[in-house]
């Protein structure tokens, strides 16, 4: 397991930090880790106020965001804040990263593995992806139970994903659980990038309409997704989201009150 890279750039908000990097920097910076072949698994997280706000009410959570390679904001409440604090910050949704490197491994001919979701949404997205990203490799697809697994059953997964030897694995479980799932499985997983990008299986596949560019840019997708997925995402962004406000205006208030 490595901690958090503090040579790069990065905005603490609740006692958690998030990097502040470009989507072009995030690439170059998994290409790096393919390239160095040390045998070492990056864990990165990718995630918005919602990441954060579990993070600040469960320390075992914060400790497993905190000790990821990467921690990127994939929603607008983290660029702000870091705005605040006069930093460059701009939004890195998971979407967008996956995208953006699976152009990069179109011309590498990098592999990947994806792990998460349903098998009709594997299904989907392999097929968007050799549409769009033809040499692009994918080395496996699998859609875990909604039960958990035997010690068997998960070796099984373990061995299923390094005789694939994919460069990244993409896991879809949704946030806390993906992060979860691959701190836990870091000693295990022969792969030089575990990224968890939640929804972006669904985006990809087309399952799911993205927002439009100028939603995302305004800061609104949230909204966005709340109206499609209302049933989903109700109590996360109507109950959390004022929650988790409060409390960053709190630290922010507090940190004032220090240096006066």
């Amino acid at each position: 397991m490595q901690p958090t890279d503090s040579t790069m750039p990065f905005v603490e908000i609740l006692g958690s930090r998030v990097h502040l990097l470009s989507i072009q920097e995030i690439v170059d910076k998994i290409r790096e880790w393919i390239e160095q072949k040390s045998g070492k698994c990056h864990q990165i997280v990718v995630t918005g106020f919602h990441g954060l706000w579990e993070a600040h009410k469960k320390p075992e959570l914060k400790k497993i965001f905190n000790s990821a390679s990467l921690w990127i904001p994939d929603g607008i409440a983290p660029v702000w804040i870091a705005r605040h604090y006069g930093l460059k910050a701009e939004r890195t949704p998971g979407a967008d990263v996956m995208n953006a490197f699976l152009s990069l491994a179109n011309e590498k001919k990098y592999k990947s593995f994806f792990y998460g979701d349903t098998d009709d949404t594997l299904h989907k997205l392999k097929e968007a992806l050799a549409k769009k990203y033809p040499n692009h490799i994918v080395v496996g697809t699998y859609s875990p139970p909604f039960r958990p697994l035997s010690q068997q059953e998960d070796q099984q997964i373990m061995d299923m994903i390094a005789a694939a030897d994919p460069d990244v694995l993409w896991v879809g479980l949704g946030t806390p659980k993906q992060d979860r799932w691959i701190y836990e499985h870091l000693p295990k997983l022969k792969v030089p990038v575990a990224i968890a990008v939640g929804a972006a299986f669904q985006f990809l596949a087309g399952k799911v309409k993205r927002a439009p560019s100028w939603v995302g840019s305004m800061g609104l997708e949230w909204l966005w997704r709340l109206a499609l997925e209302p049933k989903k995402l109700w109590r996360r962004d109507i109950i959390d989201g004022p929650m988790f406000i409060f409390s960053v205006l709190k630290e922010i208030f507090s940190q004032k009150k220090a240096k006066s």
